[in-house]
C-alpha cells in the first residue's frame, strides 16, 4: 500500500507515461506506483523506455519490488479492460520484435495514432528515431547514459539532504539541463525534427517521451506534447474525457494531496 492516495480516483479518458527505466536504480517505480494507484483511465500509453534494459544489462538485475508491482498494476489494468499500448524506446528497443503482437492484453506498436475526445488526432511515438545522437553513435550514447546514471546517483544524495532539512525535491539533472546552452539547443532540434514529422503524417500534433523534458506547448501549428519521465519529474501526459490535455506533475500533485501546496501548480494545461 502506498503513502498517498486520494479519496477519490484521478479520472482521465487516456494517460500517456515514459521513461520509467524500471531496473534502474534511479527509477522512481515508487512514485509511479502512487500516481497509477491513484488514477483511472480508459486507455493507457506506455510510450517507450518503460524497463531499462541497457543499465540491467551492464549492471545487472536491479529489480525491486516497487518495479515489480507497477508492471502488475499495469497488467491488472490489461486485464479489467484498460486498452493498453507500449512503444518501446532504445533503452526496451527488445521488444521492438514483437511489434503488431498483444501480450497479456498490451498492444506492442512502433508508433500509433491517439484521436483525443475533441477529434484532434495525435501522432504518439518514443522519439528516438529523431534523436542525433543515438542515430549517429551508439557508442556515445551509451556514454550519455552513464553520465546521466552518475548525475540521478548524486541527485539522490543531494536530495536526501535536503530532505532532512525539510526542504522539496529538486533535480540536479533538469537543473543543468536549463543552463547548459547545448543542451537547450539539442531540446529545441529534437521538438524541431519531431513537430516536423506530426506534419508529414497529417495529425494535429504528435506525443512523445526520450529527452526527459515534459513540455505541453503550441509549435508552427502543431501540439507537441512530451510526457517527461520517472527518473527527474515525475510527470505524465493526461486527457480529459473533454479531450484537454495537461501535464500532471506527481511531485506537486502528491503534495496537494498532502495539503502542502497549491493545487493551481499541479497541472499546467493546453489551452484548446
Amino acid at each position: 500500500m502506498t503513502a498517498i492516495l486520494p479519496l477519490h480516483p484521478l479520472r482521465y479518458r487516456t494517460v500517456f507515461i515514459s521513461d520509467t527505466h524500471l531496473g534502474f536504480r534511479g527509477a522512481r517505480a515508487d512514485y509511479l506506483l502512487e500516481f497509477l494507484e491513484s488514477m483511472e483511465c480508459e486507455t493507457l500509453y506506455l510510450v517507450g523506455d518503460i524497463i531499462d534494459i541497457w543499465e540491467m544489462r551492464r549492471r545487472g538485475l536491479r529489480w525491486s519490488e516497487s518495479h515489480n508491482a507497477v508492471i502488475q498494476n499495469i497488467l491488472a489494468r490489461a486485464r479489467r479492460g484498460t486498452r493498453v499500448v507500449y512503444i518501446p524506446g532504445n533503452h526496451d528497443e527488445m521488444m521492438r520484435d514483437y511489434a503488431g503482437m498483444t501480450i497479456e492484453g498490451v498492444e506492442i506498436c512502433m508508433r500509433a495514432t491517439h484521436q483525443c475526445a475533441d477529434g484532434r488526432r495525435l501522432l504518439v511515438l518514443h522519439g528516438d528515431e529523431f534523436d542525433t545522437v543515438v542515430q549517429c553513435s551508439r557508442l556515445v550514447a551509451m556514454l550519455g547514459n552513464r553520465m546521466y546514471a552518475w548525475l540521478i546517483r548524486a541527485n539522490h544524495w543531494v536530495n536526501r539532504v535536503r530532505q532532512a532539512l525539510n526542504r522539496p525535491y529538486w533535480s540536479l539533472a533538469a537543473h543543468l539541463k536549463h543552463r547548459v546552452k547545448n543542451a537547450m539547443q539539442y531540446i529545441a532540434n529534437y521538438e524541431d525534427a519531431l513537430v516536423h514529422e506530426a506534419r508529414e503524417a497529417g495529425v494535429d500534433g504528435l506525443v512523445c517521451g526520450h529527452i526527459h523534458h515534459a513540455e505541453l506547448s503550441e509549435r508552427d501549428g502543431l501540439l507537441y506534447c512530451n510526457d517527461g519521465d520517472w527518473v527527474e519529474s515525475c510527470t505524465a501526459l493526461a486527457e480529459s474525457h473533454s479531450g484537454e490535455l495537461s501535464l500532471v506533475d506527481w511531485i506537486a500533485l502528491r503534495e496537494t494531496l498532502s495539503g502542502t501546496v497549491d493545487a493551481g501548480k499541479v497541472e499546467r494545461r493546453h489551452a484548446a
